[in-house]
């Protein structure tokens, strides 16, 4: 018999499935919840100007223009943040920090299935914590569900569903949970409010934000996370070297200046965001109330999967997700209007049959 030489924990699990990225050209592509307008001009000018003769050296080690970009816009100091290759390398350097086979993690459930998959590669026991039926809301017990855990992942807004949970609930978990708590802020543009001034103020919170939705970013992989000096100081050990390219850290600062670029792709979004809920609505769906760049609904007869493989057959991509909680219901990126418009008169077709 082969030896098998991964740990058991790695041998064991099926590993985390990102989204499909079909290599076909007449497609709507609404399954990844990337953007559909290009970044800032911004971004293309600073790729223009930059010295191809730099790549031989190694870039800056802890991608300083982008921890002073996203200082000035959130109010913090350089030594409250650290950058990523996107979130999820922020997301492993987490899970390495405060998960270990004593140190279990806890969960909303459903949200992003990563959480699960990086607490099983540090042998760490997983709590979900279901959300409510339907409305997705945080159950009132979530602190006694996860009090023993180290860990608690709270994404907000929450995918996929989209919807947010409000933010004294959050701040009030935050007070109370005697564990790191990290708030996944990867759709907060998109939304009403966010958890900032906790990473800034609560010794316990960690709060993630991602350049890939709002800032259109998704090709160059940068992240960041805020948190006190300490928590900081501390996930520093655990990253890698060079953990974010020098032209990833040149675009994502050149982004994150244009503001006014972001408040017009973001309004838009918005609407369209808005206009496809009332499409779908109209059309029978139940939608649920997102803070994101997507909307979460349930078809009339509660086929996901039929809508998913339909609008699939069509040159239309959207998320279906085969769990107990999720099955009933597709994730949908907003498009573009076109694009908007090409699946709702799928959809029309689709309700027909």
């Amino acid at each position: 018999m082969k030896k098998d030489y991964f740990r058991p924990a790695i041998a064991a699990m099926a590993g985390y499935m990102p989204g499909e990225q079909p290599d076909r050209k007449d497609m709507v592509k609404l399954n990844t919840n990337e953007n559909p307008y290009p970044p800032s001009p911004e971004v293309e000018k600073t790729l223009r100007t930059l010295d191809c003769a730099q790549l031989r050296r190694y870039p800056n080690s802890t991608s300083d223009c982008v921890r002073d970009a996203a200082a000035r816009l959130n109010g913090a100091a350089r030594e409250n943040i650290i950058a990523g290759n996107g979130s999820d390398d922020l997301l492993t350097m987490i899970f390495r920090a405060f998960t270990s086979p004593d140190l279990p993690m806890a969960s909303i459930n459903p949200s992003y299935t990563l959480y699960q998959d990086l607490a099983v590669m540090q042998e760490a026991s997983v709590i979900l914590i279901d959300l409510q039926p339907r409305t997705f809301a945080l159950p009132p017990d979530l602190l006694e569900q996860a009090k023993v855990a180290n860990l608690l992942m709270i994404a907000r807004p929450n995918s996929p569903t989209g919807n947010s949970f409000p933010f004294a609930e959050v701040e009030n978990i935050c007070r109370k949970f005697d564990g790191m708590v990290v708030i996944d802020e990867a759709y907060a543009d998109f939304a009403d409010d966010t958890c900032m001034s906790l990473a800034l103020s609560l010794p316990n919170v960690i709060v993630m934000r991602t350049m890939s939705k709002s800032y259109a970013l998704a090709g160059v992989r940068v992240g960041y996370a805020v948190s006190s000096p300490a928590v900081i100081e501390g996930l520093m050990k655990l990253k890698d070297s060079y953990n974010v390219d020098g032209i990833a850290q040149a675009v994502a600062a050149a982004a994150m200046g244009d503001r006014a670029y972001l408040a017009g792709r973001v309004a838009a979004i918005k609407a369209a965001r808005a206009k496809l809920a009332a499409d779908l609505g109209g059309l029978g769906f139940e939608v649920v109330d997102s803070r994101a760049n997507f909307v979460f609904a349930r078809p009339p007869r509660g086929d996901g999967r039929g809508y998913f493989e339909f609008l699939r057959d069509r040159g239309v991509f959207i998320r279906f997700f085969d769990r107990p909680r999720t099955r009933e219901y597709v994730r949908i990126t907003v498009g573009t209007p076109e694009e908007m418009d090409i699946l709702t008169g799928l959809t029309r077709e689709y309700l027909k049959k």
